[in-house]
């Protein structure tokens, strides 16, 4: 007898929820392991006397860290067969996450098409996060290819979910008690503010980060991401990379650190508009990262918080002052790995 080996295209139908495993209670020890990790720095997820100035009662655990947490829990029933994440919409940070609360996740399969190989499809899934008064902390959609069981099994009914281009910011939630008029503009860095960002406008976040193969292994199993691509050298071997692939999200982790070298007063990310990894990554490769300010949105009734629609590229060796992305032709540049588009949360002077 062997244990369950993960599900495949034929198991995803349209409507199906998985309630997946573990609860995790989030720790100190976790935070502190995401910093050694990333080395981010911004102040909102640092210091609980920043965060009381700001209306917490103490700092919010960092949002890209809610985000492979919820994520990971995701991993064994809906990636265990997956060739490839594909991407990223529609997601929301509904309610900060602080130590001691306890993490669940459940994922509804919104759609689903069968590619013309007749081996493998792609599933669209809505994953929501919640706490242990299930209070939605994060929703937000993915899609994957995953094989099919039986190649000779007949193809699914196509249901292909209407995704939007963009959260819309009117809907995005402010955290209950956030007031950023005493907001220490010195403590938090010396990055550009709200008022100054101009739409259109490119940073090149300059440093980079190399990655270890022991520390990418390392984030994954603090994130409880079970893939085996990321861990299992043994079966990788036999890939055409030959070697294990760095996760997707510990690249996320990677490019938002990396961001607060201009961006230090992006203090809470607060929307997912759309993401791809473009390219792998593997252990020894540096990241480095730029962004670009593609919107910005007024709060009504908030004079103290202003909205910013970012972009932000990762390149692996390859330093960003070029601003690596796409040739004539829509190609990606071939050092580009990651592509993000998300809405933060910054003070207003």
């Amino acid at each position: 007898m062997t244990t369950r080996s993960g599900f495949f295209l034929e198991d995803f139908d349209v409507g199906r929820v998985f309630h997946h495993a573990t609860p995790r209670t989030v720790t100190a020890g976790d935070r502190s392991l995401h910093v050694a990790l990333t080395g981010s720095r911004f102040a909102m997820a640092s210091a609980d006397t920043f965060a009381a100035s700001c209306g917490f009662a103490k700092a919010p655990v960092d949002d890209v860290l809610v985000f492979n947490m919820i994520f990971g829990k995701t991993v064994p029933d809906i990636s265990a067969n997956a060739i490839a994440n594909l991407g990223y919409a529609s997601g929301r940070f509904t309610a900060p996450v602080h130590e001691g609360d306890t993490l669940d996740a459940v994922s509804e399969v919104i759609g689903r098409r069968e590619l013309s190989n007749g081996r493998s499809g792609i599933v669209w899934v809505r994953s929501t996060g919640r706490n242990q008064d299930r209070r939605t902390v994060l929703d937000y959609v993915r899609w994957v290819m995953v094989n099919k069981r039986d190649p000779a099994s007949p193809a699914p009914e196509t249901v292909v979910p209407a995704l939007a281009e963009a959260v819309d910011p009117a809907s995005i939630v402010i955290p209950d008690g956030l007031d950023l008029s005493g907001y220490d503009w010195a403590a938090a860095g010396n990055g550009t503010d709200w008022d100054s960002l101009g739409c259109g406008q490119r940073l090149d976040h300059v440093d980079g980060m190399t990655i270890e193969e022991g520390e990418h292994q390392m984030a994954t199993r603090l994130y409880q991401n079970t893939a085996r691509v990321h861990f299992d050298q043994h079966r990788s071997s036999a890939t055409r990379f030959g070697r294990r692939i760095v996760y997707g999200g510990h690249i996320i982790s990677l490019a938002r650190a990396l961001s607060f070298n201009g961006l230090s007063h992006a203090c809470l990310v607060v929307a997912l508009n759309g993401g791809r990894h473009t390219a792998p990554t593997f252990a020894g490769d540096t990241i480095y990262a730029w962004s670009q300010v593609l919107a910005k949105a007024d709060i009504e009734g908030r004079v103290d918080i202003g909205l910013a629609r970012l972009r932000t590229v990762a390149a692996k060796n390859h330093p960003c002052d070029d601003f690596p992305d796409r040739d004539d032709e829509g190609r990606d540049h071939p050092d580009k790995v990651l592509d993000l588009d998300y809405w933060v949360m910054m003070p207003r002077r």
